[in-house]
């Protein structure tokens, strides 16, 4: 039997989103309803309400989620009702090629539930990323629930369903930073101090922090940085030139996704550096470097979706790094919130005044 719960919804391009009755389906084949115990407000949210992922509103909101798992459909093993999870956007199918490859990171067939959630009109939602978690529970595909271990919040489990993993895994998957070396992470919202914390970890010896906002630096620097710029008073590719010896950063990590500041990325790394685009884009945007320039510099310019994670893999991982006090997933949540303070929450987002919001259940 379906149920009714409460959960937020973008109504419409630009529009405040509100608290709606959302009609949740019994869970079919291979699907899962979980309850949601934490959602933060990842950037990515915000995208969708501006309509800068697609036009297919009315969207359920949410997505960076964790809960319990309160029934599966037929033929789900890898779950069970009570299982701890955090929801992921990248259920693998195990047949694709890249999959077959026994790369599936990449997987290029990733799914979600076949069922739809709806208004109590009947009216369809499009859950953000396959999930929908601004609600009291949602529908997923079951390969995109991850166990871990129970005994960690579920404000800071729910993190690493995006914007911490997406840095993180920026730095450690795809940029493959190594012990020694220098980093440039610009842009110092959530995922980009997740990319500085990404950094640490992985031993680089000198992480550069570069942003226009000196809070933002400040907190970077709480999170491993060894050293901030600010873009608005400093040019950001001579300082980070400066810091490096005059030869620029072996890793530069761009968490801004805008044209302008992925330049500076392109011009700060040293020769046959690597440049790691994590920050996410609108349609309308494009990119203009000499191809000389491409061609002379060497090295490697690499997209990070999802920071190529594996959430089967990173996920408990991540966890347990963070219950041995090794990395501090906690510092993320500026703030827990109610269900229905989601747009102010977006508001205190754009003004640079928290690095997550989190709905608590």
């Amino acid at each position: 039997m379906s149920q009714q719960v409460q959960g937020v919804i973008a109504p419409g391009k630009n529009q405040p989103v509100r608290v709606e009755t959302i009609v949740v389906p019994d869970p079919g084949p291979g699907e899962a309803v979980v309850k949601i115990q934490a959602c933060g407000v990842c950037h990515t949210d915000l995208h969708y309400k501006q309509g800068g992922i697609n036009d297919d509103f009315p969207f359920l909101l949410g997505h960076e989620a964790s809960g319990i798992v309160e029934s599966v459909g037929e033929g789900v093993t890898d779950v069970a009702p009570g299982d701890f999870v955090i929801l992921n956007w990248r259920a693998v199918c195990g047949s694709c090629r890249a999959c077959l490859r026994g790369r599936p990171q990449y997987c290029f067939n990733t799914h979600n539930a076949q069922q739809k959630m709806t208004l109590l009109d009947g009216t369809e939602l499009s859950p953000a990323l396959g999930i929908g978690a601004f609600a009291e529970k949602t529908l997923v595909a079951a390969g995109q629930c991850t166990k871990v271990d129970p005994a960690v919040s579920p404000a800071v489990a729910g993190l690493l369903g995006c914007g911490v993993m997406a840095g993180i895994g920026a730095a450690i998957n795809t940029g493959n930073v190594g012990r020694g070396d220098s980093v440039a992470v610009i842009g110092c919202g959530g995922v980009g101090d997740a990319a500085v914390v990404g950094a640490r970890l992985a031993g680089a010896a000198k992480i550069i922090a570069v942003d226009i906002d000196d809070r933002k630096l400040a907190t970077a620097r709480t999170m491993g940085a060894t050293h901030t710029v600010n873009s608005r008073s400093q040019e950001a590719v001579e300082a980070i030139r400066e810091l490096t010896g005059g030869n620029g950063a072996d890793v530069v990590i761009e968490a801004v996704g805008h044209p302008e500041t992925y330049k500076q990325a392109f011009y700060a790394r040293d020769l046959a550096g690597t440049v790691v685009l994590v920050g996410v884009p609108t349609p309308d945007m494009t990119l203009e470097l000499p191809l000389l320039d491409v061609f002379g510099r060497g090295g490697a310019l690499k997209s990070s979706w999802y920071g190529d994670c594996l959430p089967s893999r990173d996920f408990p991982m991540l966890v347990d790094l963070h219950q041995q006090g090794r990395i501090d997933l906690g510092a993320f949540v500026t703030e827990t919130i109610a269900l229905d303070e989601v747009e102010q929450a977006f508001a205190r987002m754009h003004e640079g005044d928290v690095l997550r919001s989190v709905v608590e259940f």
